[in-house]
Protein backbone atom coordinates (compact mmCIF):
# COMPACT_ATOMS: atom_id res chain seq x y z
CA UNK A 1 0.00 0.00 0.00
CA UNK A 2 1.47 3.57 -0.69
CA UNK A 3 2.45 5.83 1.64
CA UNK A 4 -0.72 7.60 3.19
CA UNK A 5 -1.42 11.12 2.83
CA UNK A 6 -1.05 13.55 5.63
CA UNK A 7 -4.18 15.69 5.30
CA UNK A 8 -5.35 18.44 7.85
CA UNK A 9 -9.31 18.81 8.79
CA UNK A 10 -10.25 22.39 10.03
CA UNK A 11 -13.46 22.83 11.65
CA UNK A 12 -14.98 25.39 13.73
CA UNK A 13 -18.41 23.54 15.42
CA UNK A 14 -19.85 20.19 16.40
CA UNK A 15 -16.92 18.21 14.09
CA UNK A 16 -19.15 15.13 12.76
CA UNK A 17 -17.77 15.50 9.04
CA UNK A 18 -14.32 15.30 10.97
CA UNK A 19 -14.98 12.69 13.03
CA UNK A 20 -16.53 10.61 9.69
CA UNK A 21 -13.49 11.37 7.85
CA UNK A 22 -10.80 10.34 10.95
CA UNK A 23 -12.85 7.42 11.00
CA UNK A 24 -12.64 6.43 7.42
CA UNK A 25 -8.61 6.96 7.36
CA UNK A 26 -8.16 4.83 10.70
CA UNK A 27 -10.29 1.76 9.13
CA UNK A 28 -8.66 2.16 6.27
CA UNK A 29 -11.34 3.31 3.55
CA UNK A 30 -9.07 6.48 3.03
CA UNK A 31 -5.41 5.91 2.55
CA UNK A 32 -4.90 8.98 4.40
CA UNK A 33 -4.25 9.95 8.10
CA UNK A 34 -5.64 13.12 9.71
CA UNK A 35 -2.72 14.28 11.45
CA UNK A 36 -4.32 17.72 12.80
CA UNK A 37 -7.29 19.17 13.52
CA UNK A 38 -7.76 22.64 13.33
CA UNK A 39 -10.18 25.23 15.04
CA UNK A 40 -10.28 28.95 15.52
CA UNK A 41 -12.51 28.16 18.10
CA UNK A 42 -10.56 25.89 21.10
CA UNK A 43 -14.41 25.61 22.52
CA UNK A 44 -15.75 23.64 19.61
CA UNK A 45 -16.90 20.05 20.06
CA UNK A 46 -14.87 18.75 17.26
CA UNK A 47 -12.11 19.21 19.65
CA UNK A 48 -13.24 16.71 22.27
CA UNK A 49 -13.52 14.42 19.11
CA UNK A 50 -10.06 14.75 17.87
CA UNK A 51 -9.11 14.26 21.45
CA UNK A 52 -11.27 11.04 22.22
CA UNK A 53 -9.29 9.58 18.30
CA UNK A 54 -6.18 10.37 19.49
CA UNK A 55 -5.63 12.92 17.08
CA UNK A 56 -3.39 16.80 17.43
CA UNK A 57 -5.53 20.01 17.74
CA UNK A 58 -4.12 23.22 16.93
CA UNK A 59 -6.59 25.74 17.96
CA UNK A 60 -5.95 29.49 16.28
CA UNK A 61 -7.64 32.46 17.52
CA UNK A 62 -7.97 35.37 14.70
CA UNK A 63 -7.89 37.80 17.36
CA UNK A 64 -4.30 37.48 18.63
CA UNK A 65 -3.08 38.36 15.11
CA UNK A 66 -2.73 41.20 13.90
CA UNK A 67 -3.67 40.23 9.97
CA UNK A 68 -5.63 37.46 8.26
CA UNK A 69 -2.03 37.28 6.63
CA UNK A 70 -0.64 36.74 9.98
CA UNK A 71 -3.28 34.41 11.50
CA UNK A 72 -3.18 32.24 8.20
CA UNK A 73 0.85 32.06 8.69
CA UNK A 74 0.90 30.74 11.79
CA UNK A 75 -1.46 27.61 10.90
CA UNK A 76 0.87 27.68 7.35
CA UNK A 77 3.66 27.34 9.74
CA UNK A 78 2.04 25.02 11.92
CA UNK A 79 0.44 22.71 9.09
CA UNK A 80 4.26 22.12 7.32
CA UNK A 81 5.97 21.47 10.49
CA UNK A 82 3.28 17.84 10.77
CA UNK A 83 4.02 17.93 6.60
CA UNK A 84 0.44 18.48 5.74
CA UNK A 85 -0.55 18.03 1.93
CA UNK A 86 -3.99 18.08 1.58
CA UNK A 87 -6.80 20.94 4.01
CA UNK A 88 -10.07 19.75 4.51
CA UNK A 89 -12.69 22.31 5.38
CA UNK A 90 -14.99 20.33 7.73
CA UNK A 91 -17.15 23.17 9.09
CA UNK A 92 -14.86 26.07 8.47
CA UNK A 93 -16.44 29.51 9.29
CA UNK A 94 -13.96 31.22 7.81
CA UNK A 95 -13.01 31.89 4.07
CA UNK A 96 -9.27 31.14 3.36
CA UNK A 97 -7.01 33.57 2.40
CA UNK A 98 -4.26 34.14 0.37
CA UNK A 99 -1.55 32.83 2.77
CA UNK A 100 -2.91 29.51 2.51
CA UNK A 101 -4.39 29.07 -1.10
CA UNK A 102 -0.95 30.07 -2.30
CA UNK A 103 0.78 27.20 0.16
CA UNK A 104 -2.06 24.48 -1.04
CA UNK A 105 -2.83 25.53 -4.46
CA UNK A 106 -5.69 23.00 -5.52
CA UNK A 107 -5.50 21.18 -2.34
CA UNK A 108 -7.82 22.40 -0.73
CA UNK A 109 -11.27 21.02 -0.26
CA UNK A 110 -14.48 22.06 0.99
CA UNK A 111 -18.06 20.44 1.48
CA UNK A 112 -20.90 22.78 2.05
CA UNK A 113 -24.79 22.38 2.87
CA UNK A 114 -26.32 23.02 -0.56
CA UNK A 115 -26.56 22.11 -4.24
CA UNK A 116 -23.60 25.24 -5.19
CA UNK A 117 -24.09 28.18 -6.74
CA UNK A 118 -27.35 28.11 -5.01
CA UNK A 119 -27.02 29.42 -0.75
CA UNK A 120 -23.06 29.76 -0.85
CA UNK A 121 -22.16 31.00 2.90
CA UNK A 122 -23.53 30.89 6.26
CA UNK A 123 -27.41 29.29 6.83
CA UNK A 124 -27.09 27.48 4.03
CA UNK A 125 -30.05 24.89 5.31
CA UNK A 126 -32.03 28.04 6.42
CA UNK A 127 -31.78 29.71 3.13
CA UNK A 128 -33.19 27.10 1.39
CA UNK A 129 -35.81 26.57 3.79
CA UNK A 130 -37.33 29.77 3.66
CA UNK A 131 -36.75 30.39 0.18
CA UNK A 132 -38.78 27.21 -0.63
CA UNK A 133 -37.14 25.37 -2.66
CA UNK A 134 -38.17 21.52 -2.85
CA UNK A 135 -34.58 20.36 -3.19
CA UNK A 136 -31.34 21.58 -2.07
CA UNK A 137 -28.23 19.28 -1.08
CA UNK A 138 -24.61 18.95 -0.46
CA UNK A 139 -21.34 20.05 -2.61
CA UNK A 140 -17.34 19.21 -2.41
CA UNK A 141 -15.80 21.48 -4.30
CA UNK A 142 -11.98 22.86 -4.13
CA UNK A 143 -11.43 26.08 -2.58
CA UNK A 144 -10.66 29.40 -4.64
CA UNK A 145 -10.50 32.97 -3.08
CA UNK A 146 -14.24 33.06 -3.32
CA UNK A 147 -17.19 32.48 -0.96
CA UNK A 148 -17.93 28.63 -1.81
CA UNK A 149 -16.80 29.51 -5.13
CA UNK A 150 -14.24 27.08 -6.64
CA UNK A 151 -14.26 23.85 -8.90
CA UNK A 152 -17.36 21.45 -7.93
CA UNK A 153 -16.07 17.99 -7.42
CA UNK A 154 -19.36 16.10 -6.52
CA UNK A 155 -23.07 17.00 -5.84
CA UNK A 156 -25.73 15.39 -4.27
CA UNK A 157 -29.42 16.21 -4.01
CA UNK A 158 -31.34 16.31 -0.81
CA UNK A 159 -35.31 16.63 -0.50
CA UNK A 160 -36.44 19.63 2.04
CA UNK A 161 -38.61 18.83 4.56
CA UNK A 162 -41.47 21.01 4.05
CA UNK A 163 -40.40 24.09 6.29
CA UNK A 164 -38.47 21.77 8.90
CA UNK A 165 -34.86 22.90 9.28
CA UNK A 166 -33.69 20.70 11.74
CA UNK A 167 -35.28 17.41 9.83
CA UNK A 168 -33.79 19.04 6.55
CA UNK A 169 -30.26 19.52 8.25
CA UNK A 170 -30.49 16.03 9.10
CA UNK A 171 -30.87 14.72 5.84
CA UNK A 172 -28.25 16.66 4.68
CA UNK A 173 -25.42 15.58 7.10
CA UNK A 174 -26.52 11.83 6.64
CA UNK A 175 -25.47 12.24 2.66
CA UNK A 176 -22.38 14.81 3.74
CA UNK A 177 -20.67 11.80 5.40
CA UNK A 178 -20.45 9.52 2.73
CA UNK A 179 -20.11 12.17 -0.23
CA UNK A 180 -17.34 13.65 1.56
CA UNK A 181 -15.27 10.41 2.22
CA UNK A 182 -16.17 8.98 -1.45
CA UNK A 183 -15.31 12.40 -2.72
CA UNK A 184 -11.52 12.58 -0.94
CA UNK A 185 -10.82 8.49 -1.39
CA UNK A 186 -11.25 10.41 -5.25
CA UNK A 187 -9.30 13.22 -4.89
CA UNK A 188 -6.51 11.26 -3.15
CA UNK A 189 -6.22 8.45 -5.25
CA UNK A 190 -5.78 10.24 -8.06
CA UNK A 191 -3.00 12.50 -6.31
Amino acid sequence: MSQKTKIAVFASGSGSNFEAIAKACLAGELNAEVVLLITDKPEAYAVERAQKLGITTAAFSPKAYGTKAQYEQAILDRLQASDVEWLVLAGYMRLVGETLLQAYPSHIVNIHPSLLPSFPGKAAIEQAVLHGVKVTGVTVHLVDEGMDTGPILAQEAVRVIDGDVEKTAEAIHAIEHTLFKETLHSLLTRK
